[in-house]
């Protein structure tokens, strides 16, 4: 077990969960959820310093910090989740599976705090949850999506689901694009070893839904947009 997967276990694992517990005193002080997004936003930037993780960021130009979006980027790491908190200045939620719901103290905070757990499959409740996730747009709220729907493992691009593409038709809010760059060195697939390294953090331009005829094509918009800035930005042998 090396330095940085020692660190993991015996501090940011610790300070997550005191985090929790506070973030259920919190969300009763402030049930919008914005005093937890602030303590997650710093316990991402604490977490990526101190294992050693350094973090480019390029196209912070292209967003207002003060308006709403419905953020999407490719994911292939378990370190995305903490990077994109710590690295946009966004007053966001993410989008998760319903199962994490159901975890003490995780899914409390998250209940609590205004994440959207998505349930799977075509039924009504799996539509309900679409609609919860535009209300939170139209509330202020960015919301994050990972739109593979799961880790790639690789850092290799997978197919987008059609569901984050809706929610931001039907909410009106631009998506933006936010493409990760290296994070599988870091937490690679099917191990617990966490390494030190150099991510990078791509932000395109904001995508107007109604620039687009069909929820298909806005898809294959923000597809586009991340593929190419994955290709456009190789990951180097240090990374």
């Amino acid at each position: 077990m090396n330095l940085q997967t020692l660190l993991f276990f015996l501090v940011i694992l610790p300070v997550m969960l005191v985090g929790l517990s506070i973030a259920l005193v919190l969300n009763l002080i402030d049930p919008t959820g914005d005093l937890f997004y602030k303590m997650a936003s710093w316990w991402g930037r604490f977490s990526a310093r101190l294992i050693g993780v350094s973090v480019e960021v390029i196209g912070q130009e292209h967003y207002d910090p003060g308006k709403t979006y419905l953020i999407v980027s490719n994911h292939a790491s378990m370190a995305d989740i903490p990077l994109i908190l710590g690295s946009l200045r966004l007053n966001l939620r993410f989008v998760a599976k319903e199962e994490l719901g159901r975890v003490p103290l995780l899914g409390w905070a998250m209940k609590g705090s205004g994440y959207v757990l998505i349930k799977r499959g075509q039924n009504r409740e799996a539509l309900q949850s679409l609609l919860d996730a535009s209300e939170r747009l139209k509330s202020g709220r960015s919301i994050h999506i990972f739109p593979e729907g799961t880790r790639s493992g690789d850092g290799r691009l997978l197919p987008f689901k059609r569901g984050p593409f809706i929610i931001a038709r039907k909410a009106g809010v631009p998506v933006l694009p936010v493409t990760i760059v290296g994070s599988h060195r870091i937490t690679p697939n099917k191990s617990l070893k966490i390494r030190k390294g150099s991510v990078k953090l791509v932000i395109g331009e904001p995508i107007e839904p109604g620039s687009f005829s069909s929820v298909e094509e806005l898809q294959k918009a923000a597809y586009d947009v991340i593929s190419r800035n994955l290709e456009e930005n190789p990951v180097t042998a240090d990374a």
